[in-house]
């Protein structure tokens, strides 16, 4: 039996231990076979001299990444233990060039390794698509670039768009003017926008088409030049819709598009534009095509879990129960 003693040094143990030592609960997890005791800023431990040397080598590190980022929660504990690129990305200090500072000043920073990606790629490629699901950043990433694109005046104007499926064509029959109408499908661009930028000066973008928000209907017969142009929810847009939408590309245009390959909306999941983009651009010079995964949700700790379950759910065969015939 081997027991060692570590010292934090200049760390609030409240915080890095977290309320009710919660984190430090987490970290016990996955050294159930070593007695982890904490007291003040001293920690005792006892165990095999071999998982000693394991724990004590793994906590430095974790000391370390929190000494570097100034933050530890759960999800980052688990992507620690879980995802070595992750974690190498963050010892190399991939995480902490900030972005764009939000309007309560919060800075804005890629939080996993496909983040990172989508931030440097795109300073090589002028079509970047992001694939993947839910809650894993695409969209605030990619509009937090084009916030700073803007910002550095790289671009004149940022354009966001979706393709407003959900409506159909019931926006005849709803109350309001066009813009009332549509509001409803692009709020989350809005929400977005409304952590970057303040309140008055997003009203005025708008107001002056600095900023504009359209479905992607309203994008036929443009050409983009100049903009940082981002397609939300772009498996959603047909295959005739996204050509059309690719082709507006104008000169000094960066174009992102996001989607999630496993929501498709329409009638027909293979008249998903973005399925086919993907693979037919694939390979192609200054398009860069990123997937997304699980790894990447930074959404609370159970929307990892719930999408684990769904993909276990659909990789399953589906046995189908009938009723036995009767007899007349």
């Amino acid at each position: 039996m081997t027991e060692i003693l570590i010292f934090l040094e200049d760390i609030d143990p409240v915080v890095f231990f977290g309320t009710n030592n919660s984190l430090l609960d987490k970290i016990r997890s996955f050294f159930p076979k070593i007695k982890i005791m904490a007291r003040g800023n001293e920690i005792k431990c006892m165990g095999e001299e071999a998982e000693i040397t394991v724990f004590a080598e793994k906590f430095n590190e974790l000391v370390e990444y929190y000494q570097k980022y100034h933050r530890l929660d759960e999800e980052d504990i688990e992507k620690y233990f879980f995802d070595a690129e992750h974690m190498k990305s963050a010892s190399e200090g991939a995480f902490e060039s900030v972005i764009v500072f939000g309007t309560s000043g919060k800075p804005v920073r890629a939080r996993t390794v496909n983040q990172v990606q989508l931030v440097n790629d795109y300073k090589s490629h002028d079509l970047i698509i992001a694939e993947g699901p839910a809650g894993t950043g695409k969209t605030y990433t990619s509009i937090a670039l084009a916030v700073r694109s803007l910002k550095e005046r790289e671009v004149k104007k940022i354009i966001l768009t979706r393709p407003a499926v959900e409506a159909g064509e019931r926006l005849g029959f709803l109350p309001g003017d066009m813009k009332e109408k549509l509001d409803p499908y692009l709020q989350p661009l809005y929400d977005a926008l409304h952590d970057m930028l303040p309140f008055k000066k997003l009203e005025t973008w708008i107001e002056d088409g600095t900023v504009q928000i359209a479905p992607l209907a309203f994008m036929r017969g443009r050409t983009l030049e100049n903009a940082f142009v981002i397609l939300d929810e772009a498996q959603n847009a047909t295959i005739s819709q996204l050509k059309m939408f690719l082709t507006r590309m104008g000169v000094n245009s960066k174009f992102i598009m996001t989607g999630d390959t496993t929501q498709i909306d329409l009638p027909r999941k293979n008249e998903s534009g973005l399925l086919q983009a993907m693979r037919i651009l694939s390979g192609i010079e200054g398009i860069s095509i990123i997937k997304f995964d699980e790894r990447d949700i930074v959404r609370h700790k159970l929307v990892k879990r719930i999408v684990r379950a769904y993909e276990d759910e659909e990789s399953e065969p589906q046995i189908i129960h009938r009723e036995p015939q009767r007899k007349n």
